[in-house]
Order: C-alpha cells, then sequence, then structure tokens
C-alpha cells in the first residue's frame, strides 16, 4: 500500500468542538519572533498563507502575547493587542481565509520566562503565582488577586478580538512552564489561597480565564486549550503522575468551556501512564470526552516510514502507528510543527505520496524561515 493511502485518514474532514475542517493536519503553535517590536507584516500573512495553500486543516499561529507589560519574553514576539499588531494580523486571517485555511491565534503570557535583561528599557518584571522561576527560585513578588483579575481581563479581550478579526477559533497557552501552567505546578505555585492548594485547586487560575474568555466569544466560538506535563528544562516534570489525577486536573479545565485540548508531548507514540498505550491526547480524550490534538516529533524525517524511534527496545514506528491510533479514535487532530517550520508544502507532499520532495528539518533552516 502506498504512504498516500495509508495517509488517508490524516485528509478526512473533521468537524467537532465546534469545527469543521477539511482534514486532521494542524500546524502547531511555534515561537519564531519575527515581528519586531511585536508587530505582525506582510511576511508573517505571507508565511501562514503558504500552509493554507498546501493542505494544512488547521493553523495555530505562533505564541501571540496578551496585553500585559510583562507578557512577552522576547521583543520581537507578535502581540495580540494593539491596533496596528491587531491590524496585521488582520491580513494573516484575510489571506489565510483566502487561500482556504482555517486559523486560530495562540494567546499566551510567559510568566516568570520573562528576563529583565532582554528588556533593558522596560520596568516590567517578570511574573508568577508565587514570583518563582521553574527552577523554584524567587524572581518577583507574588500576584496578587487584583493582578490575577486583571490578567484574566486581558485573556478574555485577546480572545474578543480574535473572534472580532474572523479568526476559526482561539488557543489558550496553558503549557511548558508559562503563566498559566505556572500556576498548575506545585514547584511555581506556592499559594495557599484560592489559586493554590492541591491539583485542582491550582486550576483556578486557568478556570477563570477559559470562563471570562467564554462569556467574551459566546458559547459557539471554539476554545482549544493546550498544556502539557512536561516543563521547558524539566521533561520529567508531571502534574499527574496517574489517570485519576488526570482526570481530576482536566474535569474543572472542561466544564470551564474548552471544545478541544491540544496535549503537548514531545513524542507523541509514547504512552502516558503505565499499563496503556494511550498518549496524552489519548487520555484527555478518554477522560473528557472532548476532542483532542496529539503533537509531538511527527514528521521530522523525509523518511516517513520509519520517522520515529521510540527508545524501547530498538523499535521503529511510523505512519502506521500515526494512523492506526487516529482511525480508532485515540485523537482527532494530529499537529505538526518542526517539519511544517522548514518545509510549507509538508502536508500536500504527504496527501500526494510525493515523500522524495520532503524537506528535512535543520536547525540552520530556522534562521531562513518562510
Amino acid at each position: 500500500m502506498s504512504i498516500a493511502k495509508t495517509a488517508d485518514v490524516l485528509f478526512k474532514p473533521f468537524e467537532g468542538g465546534g469545527l469543521k475542517l477539511a482534514n486532521r493536519v494542524v500546524m502547531a503553535p511555534m515561537t519564531r519572533a519575527f515581528s519586531p517590536n511585536g508587530i505582525p507584516g506582510p511576511d508573517v500573512a505571507g508565511y501562514y498563507r503558504r500552509r493554507a495553500e498546501n493542505g494544512v486543516g488547521l493553523i495555530i499561529t505562533e505564541g501571540t502575547v496578551i496585553n500585559h507589560p510583562a507578557a512577552a519574553a522576547s521583543p520581537n514576539v507578535p502581540h495580540f493587542y494593539g491596533e496596528e499588531a491587531l491590524a496585521g494580523w488582520q491580513k494573516v486571517v484575510n489571506e489565510v481565509h483566502e487561500a482556504g485555511g482555517k486559523i486560530a491565534p495562540q494567546i499566551w503570557h510567559t510568566g516568570t520566562a520573562r528576563q529583565r535583561e532582554t528588556f533593558p528599557e522596560s520596568n516590567a518584571d517578570p511574573i508568577g503565582p508565587s514570583g518563582l522561576n521553574l527552577s523554584g527560585k524567587q524572581v518577583s513578588e507574588p500576584l496578587t488577586k487584583q493582578e490575577i483579575r486583571e490578567l484574566v481581563q486581558a485573556y478574555a479581550q485577546s480572545a474578543a478580538d480574535a473572534k472580532r478579526l474572523g479568526f476559526d477559533a482561539v488557543e489558550i497557552h496553558g503549557a511548558h512552564g508559562y503563566l498559566i501552567d505556572q500556576f498548575f505546578w506545585e514547584v511555581t505555585n506556592k499559594r495557599t489561597d484560592e489559586y493554590g492548594g492541591d491539583l485542582v485547586g491550582r486550576t483556578r487560575f486557568a478556570v477563570e480565564v477559559i470562563e471570562a474568555i467564554r462569556a467574551a466569544v459566546g458559547p459557539d466560538f471554539p476554545i482549544i486549550f493546550r498544556y502539557s506535563q512536561w516543563k521547558d528544562g524539566h521533561y520529567n516534570a508531571k502534574l499527574a503522575a496517574t489517570p485519576e489525577e488526570l482526570e481530576r486536573f482536566l474535569a474543572p479545565l472542561s466544564a470551564a468551556g474548552v471544545n478541544i485540548f491540544h496535549a503537548s508531548t514531545r513524542r507523541f507514540w509514547e504512552p502516558e501512564f503505565e499499563g496503556s498505550e494511550l498518549n496524552l491526547a489519548g487520555w484527555t480524550r478518554k477522560l473528557t470526552g472532548k476532542p483532542t490534538i496529539t503533537v509531538g516529533s511527527v514528521g521530522l524525517n523525509s523518511e516517513f516510514t520509519s520517522l520515529f524511534a521510540s527508545g524501547q527496545g530498538g523499535e521503529t514506528t511510523g505512519i502506521e502507528q500515526l494512523v492506526e491510533r487516529l482511525e480508532r479514535g485515540e485523537f482527532d487532530l494530529v499537529a505538526v510543527g518542526r517539519a511544517l517550520l522548514t518545509d510549507p508544502a509538508w502536508a500536500a507532499k504527504i496527501r500526494d505520496g510525493r515523500l522524495d520532495e520532503l524537506q528535512p528539518f535543520t536547525k540552520e533552516d530556522l534562521s531562513k524561515l518562510s
């Protein structure tokens, strides 16, 4: 059987979570820092258009920061506030829709990942629930409740602007050790008020963000929530050590109004818990009943039939395992990251069986992404 035939399931239409997509391929959000002073220009619109023209079902943009003085960790990460930045995003939406694609912005606050020396002209300090960075070092004062309320409203305003500009959904970045995830993780959240405590208590900030966004965008606009167990530099971190803990963690987020969960892992084929082959997206779908997006090292090699080394007993796994899991409903959508950074036509080439034309990902390519 040809790879194009094997991969057919990736290109079947999807309907769920308030979205109707032409296929199951999602462009994962990937920070590029190609928006000087936070303003996305025509090159950014062209970048996303090329992925839409080449068959990506849903584009999730790079992280875009909400309207808060300490939201960004780089001066060139795009803003999702202010007249000039939002005008730039309007052009992005228009280009993607003109090419037949669909798109959601990922809205983001980096929390204590912000480094003061990166913004010498700014007096905005990094922020976090307890003012702790991912190593547990105190870098700022804990957030006050008033500051938390203001952050919640900043997320809601960004989501409202996304809907107004014509985006098809919005994704909340709740992963990888950034602000929302810093509330989730016991290492960075030592609060003893209603925003801290046990695992469920530590979801309260995220729940308030989701509820405020739902109120701002109405009942039908799709909300995607991205979360992870791992944190930047802490790849073995776990919010939930068992399926039971994961269920307790996800339940309040789901009830608050999430339509689709984006479960971020570093390798999609790795089981999340002992005793089951399900990955994090699979467990999330099983426990919440909501559609899920899987992600993690999809498509990093032009030899697509032997893309992935599991690291367990020397086994290799390729498109067959991804397709099999998708067909049996372990997850609904597949996010592709670095492969789509390097090759805007990755989805079309996989769809058409043009594997010899795939551009392999290399770090050297990152400086000339198109």
